[in-house]
């Protein structure tokens, strides 16, 4: 019998997603083994590392985790014989770690440590000090033998200064190191550079780039990166995508020109937020396997001589090419028809075997992402459709589903089409997900990343809009009955939508940014002049940020709010939710406020994901007009 959209009987609960979905920290070859980082929701999200072999390398109470740039990413790696070196997640220590002892530190407490790598028997980190100031950050070496954490004068400090740092590459011969270095005055999507740091002299030589990142050693003298420029070749003439590149570096440091390797209408590269990602690896014999990007990932094997071959992998979003071992690739990330995972490809076989993860999406609950483009009036706004599904339930006939919309975050980030359980525990209740890469967002190219340039809070809100609309438009969704959920600047996007109103029937923020000055004054640094290419600088945009902010506008807002958010939010503070949620108390609109101790940018623990989940479901049934089995 046909049973109204959102009342639907489902076998997704907000408690077994949040058990079966841990996150996913990288992979590596290790001693005949493949490593691979795993947290454990049951346990605060600890970050652990495990092997193929069952075991846990990094038992309780133990945690890898970064907190570099305060989104970290790169914490942890291994020698070829076994030993683990990780950051730890209180002290921020790296420390090492071999079977059978405790683990022994390697640096001293205080300074946040980040983008490990093991080469060549050498230890490299990211560094980062915000207790001197100004602050600083740098490339350093670190001795494996624990003499710095005592003496911090044993590190080797490669570069430092006010500057980001990320992606250190060791030459073959030891001679030279490459890093990605960028001022902060611009996000590093924006500009990036090269450099090239000679280990014997300390002179640092520059390779001219856009946006670099991930420069690998093809030998002594020749360096392969990435860099988002136009795209000019293989019968292409088109606009600046992430590409690889490689460039010849003579015995004086001096750069020849720059050779564009295999380019197509594709990003090999994103926004760089954490410093663990990788977008391609070498092989042995000079071949190249890589990510492209063009909404969804594609991994490809670019032979010596140009040639492409796609391979048939399970992954197809956040897709990061983890670790090389002769003919073997690691890949981790999501995929269409697979949960997130870790996954071996031997790319002359096409053998896939799965390592961590990877549960096929049974396809009669998990839905399909379809690709959708709407109209809007920047320019085309793209989209991936989740529709509701569920064999053993059906609507009545002539009903159109509720829809929420999810913005992602960043803004400057992407969304990939994968399969998720947490959109399935939507659509399997008949309720539709739209998932929206907004203006701005990473995987169609610069020009679509820089639509969001001093537009913010414009042009993202007009897509999400014209999303919804035409959704509604096209007889897919209620209109009536379409909210928006976001998060951090997604959240943001939330609740700039809802001040414009029109479309969406509520809302749902989570940790989302209400005021722009607030934000400009509680802003990190990685993040500190990110607003000003969003917005306009200060002081002398100061009215902007006040006219666009949703605070200013609160009593726009005529449609139910859910804000939930993190105690010890550093990127984005309580304050600002408390701030909506005191606008929209004065004018008694509905609403509801969850603070959760204990969480940060971004919910780890198991019970938050839960309660999140749960509560977001309920939400939605109250003000849409169904009882949703929870």
């Amino acid at each position: 019998m046909p049973q109204p959209y959102g009342t639907w009987s489902s076998p997704f609960h907000a408690a077994d997603i949040a058990a079966a979905s841990p996150k996913l920290d990288g992979s590596r070859f290790v001693a005949g083994e493949i490593w691979w980082g795993e947290s454990v929701p049951s346990e605060g999200g600890r970050m652990s590392v495990r092997s193929s072999n069952g075991c846990e390398i990094l038992p309780a109470p133990w945690s890898a985790r970064s907190r570099v740039h305060e989104y970290g990413g790169g914490a942890w790696t291994a020698s070829s014989d076994g030993t683990l070196f990780f950051v730890e997640a209180t002290t921020q220590q790296v420390m090492s770690l071999t079977t059978g002892d405790s683990p022994m530190p390697l640096t001293a407490p205080g300074p946040h440590h980040g983008g490990l790598v093991w080469q060549q028997g050498r230890l490299f980190a990211v560094r980062e000090d915000l207790s001197r100031d100004p602050h600083r950050r740098g490339i350093i070496e670190i001795p494996t033998d624990g003499s710095a954490s005592e003496n911090p004068g044993a590190l080797r400090i490669i570069a430092e200064g006010r500057s980001f740092f990320a992606h250190p590459a060791l030459s073959s011969d030891g001679r030279r190191i490459a890093y990605v270095e960028w001022s902060g005055l611009q996000m590093p999507w924006q500009r990036a550079s090269l450099r090239v740091r000679s280990l014997e002299s300390d002179e640092t030589f520059s390779i001219g780039t856009r946006a670099a990142l991930q420069p690998t050693w093809i030998d002594d003298d020749e360096v392969v990166y990435l860099d988002d420029r136009p795209i000019i070749g293989n019968g292409i003439d088109g606009p600046a995508r992430w590409s690889l590149h490689r460039v010849a570096i003579d015995a004086t440091g001096a750069a020849g020109p720059a050779r564009m390797i295999a380019p197509a209408d594709a990003d090999t590269g994103y926004g760089l937020w954490v410093l663990g990602n990788r977008w391609y690896q070498r092989l042995a014999d000079d071949r190249i396997v890589a990510v492209r990007t063009n909404g969804a990932d594609e991994v490809v094997v670019i032979a010596s001589d140009g040639s492409i071959r796609a391979l048939e992998v399970p992954a197809t979003g956040h897709v990061s090419v983890d670790h090389a071992d002769g003919t073997r690739v690691l890949l981790s990330g999501g995929g269409a028809s697979a949960r997130a995972g870790v996954w071996s490809v031997d790319v002359d076989s096409g053998e896939v075997t799965t390592i961590a993860g990877g549960s096929p999406a049974d396809p009669a609950w998990m839905p399909p992402a379809i690709a959708r483009t709407f109209a809007g009036p920047n320019g085309p706004v793209h989209a991936f459709d989740y529709a509701p599904a569920n064999p053993e339930a059906s609507a009545p006939s002539g009903d159109l589903p509720p829809y929420i919309v999810f913005v992602h975050g960043g803004p400057t980030a992407h969304v990939s089409g994968a399969a998720s359980a947490a959109f399935a525990y939507y659509t399997s209740r008949g309720i539709g997900v739209l998932d929206v890469n907004y203006g701005g967002s990473t995987g169609y190219g610069r020009a679509y990343r820089e639509r969001l340039d001093g537009q913010w809070g414009i042009a993202d809100v007009d897509d999400v809009l014209a999303a919804a609309r035409g959704l509604a438009e096209a007889g897919l969704a209620d209109p009536d009955r379409i909210a928006i959920r976001g998060g951090s600047a997604g959240g943001w996007t939330v609740l700039s939508a809802l001040v414009r109103g029109g479309v969406f029937a509520a809302g749902i923020s989570r940790y989302g940014v209400a005021d722009l000055r607030m934000l400009a004054e509680d802003s990190h640094d990685f993040e500190k002049h990110y607003i000003s290419g969003l917005v306009g600088p200060l002081p002398q945009a100061e009215q902007l940020y006040i006219d666009r902010s949703p605070l200013t506008h609160a009593d726009r807002i005529d449609v139910p709010v859910l804000l939930l958010q993190g105690a010890d939010d550093r990127v984005v503070p309580a304050s600002q939710s408390e701030a909506i949620r005191d606008a929209l108390a004065e004018r008694d609109i509905d609403h509801e406020y969850v603070l959760y101790p204990g969480e940060g940018h971004g919910f780890r623990r198991a019970e938050t994901v839960v309660d999140s989940m749960e509560r977001e479901l309920t939400f939605l049934g109250r003000v849409f007009g169904f009882t949703p089995e929870l």
